[in-house]
């Protein structure tokens, strides 16, 4: 866990920002209320030992990484993102981005920042539209993505 040391405390998760690298230099298009997905796992391969019945070898393969998953409340005005999302889905254009993804003390300055590469728009979701329920529209981009490098 990261160490602020000029606080004593382990950072928040709750200031954080997302910027796009060339979609645009518009503010409202890095603004999420949720990052998720930000995790990596050892894929491996079993093998078996002849004679050796009590387990299995597991050897590295390679690393994965889920898709990264933005949320936010759903903002018309963010031409520059949508654009990116309706090339994908409506024209099967597919141009990846890399953005970044920074976690940020009380100043603003970044504590953690993870460069994602080469990431695309996976799925598009909005939440329930429920005349019951007082509740924001929350859209959803599910990004795939290559690999992160971490940066502290």
């Amino acid at each position: 866990m990261a160490f602020d040391a000029k606080s004593g405390y382990p950072p928040l998760g709750f200031h954080f920002k997302v910027v796009f690298t060339g979609i645009g230099d518009e503010d409202i298009d890095s603004r999420f209320q949720n990052v998720s997905g930000l995790s990596m796992e050892m894929e491996t391969e079993s093998k078996k030992e002849g004679g050796e019945n009590r387990f299995e070898h597991a050897l590295p393969v390679r690393a994965k990484f889920p898709a990264l998953v933005l949320k936010r409340g759903l903002i018309t005005e963010s031409k520059l993102l949508m654009d990116w999302c309706n090339n994908v889905f409506n024209n099967f254009i597919i141009e990846p981005k890399d953005l970044t993804v920074s976690l940020l003390n009380e100043e603003h300055d970044p504590l953690l920042t993870w460069n994602v590469v080469q990431a695309w728009p996976k799925k598009w979701s909005l939440s329930d539209l429920n005349a019951e329920q007082n509740s924001i529209a929350i859209e959803s981009f599910e990004l795939q993505y290559q690999y992160y490098s971490l940066q502290t």
